[in-house]
């Protein structure tokens, strides 16, 4: 198929432009542990300090090892870790898993935040409690810190378990 050379400009003008619009994301700028410690309660009244972590360490210059933790009103939880992969401007993580639907967690920068998106609830449904949920959950980009605990986290079941499934073995 032959093109007009000035057609041909103006789609590669346009295609460099999409190009630019979705922006890399950096993971050595995300990685890092990111926590927020709040009050939380139980039906009986009872209050307790409860703590959400979000740990991102790179593993290839486009995956990032996740693991996350959030609490919920009565003790309810979603957890999840596993190696996400970058898709534009978003880390995507997709466990491999015998179940019908596909969970895929998304985590992305904006706004000053990192936030997760469950748009169709399988990830709920797979790693959270009845109260829990990842969609519109978040971590402000400024809670960022070293993780000073590297050496445990490297060895630990999760980081081992998220490897062992990178590499097809889980």
């Amino acid at each position: 198929m032959k093109v007009a050379k000035p057609l041909m400009a103006v789609l590669l003008a346009a295609a460099a432009t999409v190009a630019m619009a979705v922006p890399r994301l950096a993971i050595d700028d995300l990685a890092g542990v990111y926590k927020d410690r709040f009050q939380n309660g139980l039906v009986d009244g009872t209050h307790y300090m409860s703590e959400n972590i979000l740990e991102i360490v790179k593993v290839s210059p486009a995956e990032a090892y996740v693991r996350v933790h959030l609490e919920f009103y009565n003790g309810h939880l979603c957890a999840i870790s596993g190696v996400a992969r970058q898709e534009g401007d978003v880390l995507v993580y997709r466990p491999r898993q015998d179940t019908g639907a596909q969970c895929a967690l998304g985590l992305r920068a904006s706004n000053g935040k990192l936030a997760f998106s469950d748009p169709d609830g399988n990830c709920r449904a797979l790693y959270c409690g009845a109260r829990g949920s990842f969609q519109g959950i978040g971590f402000p980009l400024k809670s960022r810190r070293p993780i000073g605990y590297m050496q445990r986290l490297l060895k630990s079941r999760e980081y081992a378990d998220a490897m062992a499934e990178r590499g097809g073995k889980k």
